[in-house]
């Protein structure tokens, strides 16, 4: 934490409204940072702006959500931190999503007409919503804060939001059914984004983003490979458009390790050598995720 403030407490940006899981993701986090620092939490409209502020040192670190188990990848993340901004991934946090249909107090009797949440939590829900309110109009919103606030405002019975418990709370909600995720291990990753590069702790993670010259076979078998023979283990890959020609991509991976560990150096200067474009996105303490741990725990935070 040793880079020139701008203010006196940590200002710490996660996408907000309030209520949002990012907000979960975030209080987690702060909760590992040192306990003389003074954090503040500031809720941003979007990803972009988030990490743009963050480039800017309006924000120290900001918290954005990265790919979902069920879902995927979070474009809009990626995209921004290749293509916008030139900051470090600086941490992640893993967080098991359990969403609830969240009704306005006093109207838990009406049957539910209108189903109000991010496009996301919608697709995470999309079985039980067409098991149990097959007649239901989907609505998306902003993020599920946001549609646990409209329902909050409206008189309409019938109306009802898919978010966490903290959106219950914070918009005097009832949880009218809980846990409809259609997979009971649903859970998403969320990346820290900040300006100070992370020292090696002997348990990181590395992103990268790469892309090729010339489109041609065994390209991406040649790159892979120099991770392969030293024994690294990647954890992810995926392409994305390049933004630039039709039929044109860029590679992302994550990879077990530290950008500074003698072996991956080693084996980044050859992909580097394969490659017309190799970028760090960032090396960090890679976070434990043990599989069934969305079922534990009520999904709120202190």
């Amino acid at each position: 934490m040793g880079q020139q403030r701008q203010h006196s407490s940590w200002r710490l940006g996660f996408l907000g409204p309030r209520g949002t899981f990012t907000e979960e993701a975030a209080r987690l986090y702060a909760r590992r940072l040192p306990a003389a620092l003074s954090v503040e939490l500031v809720p941003g409209r979007g990803i972009p702006d988030l990490l743009r502020a963050v480039a800017a040192g309006d924000l120290d670190e900001a918290v954005v959500p990265a790919e979902n188990s069920i879902e995927g990848t979070v474009a809009v993340t990626l995209d921004t931190l290749v293509h916008d901004v030139d900051v470090p991934i600086v941490s992640e946090v893993v967080i098991p999503i359990r969403h609830h249909l969240l009704v306005r107090r006093g109207h838990e009797g009406a049957p539910i007409a209108t189903v109000v949440s991010h496009p996301q939590a919608l697709a995470q829900c999309r079985r039980y919503l067409e098991a149990r309110w097959p007649g239901a109009q989907v609505q998306a919103a902003f993020s599920t804060a946001e549609a646990a606030r409209l329902v909050g405002e409206s008189d309409r019975p019938g109306m009802a939001a898919i978010g966490n418990a903290l959106c219950a709370d914070l918009y005097g909600l009832v949880v009218l059914e809980s846990d409809i995720q259609d997979v009971p291990d649903n859970a998403t990753r969320f990346f820290v984004v900040g300006t100070e590069k992370r020292a090696p702790t002997g348990r990181d993670k590395t992103s990268i983003v790469f892309a090729f010259a010339v489109d041609r076979p065994g390209n991406l078998y040649h790159a892979l490979g120099e991770f392969a023979q030293r024994g690294i283990n990647l954890t992810r890959l995926e392409s994305r458009p390049a933004k630039q020609h039709l039929g044109d991509y860029i590679f992302f991976a994550d990879l077990e390790g530290h950008a500074q560990d003698p072996i991956v150096d080693e084996a980044l200067r050859a992909v580097r050598r394969l490659c017309a474009y190799v970028r760090i996105l960032g090396s960090y303490p890679r976070a434990d995720y043990p599989r069934g741990a969305a079922t534990q725990g009520d999904g709120k935070t202190d």
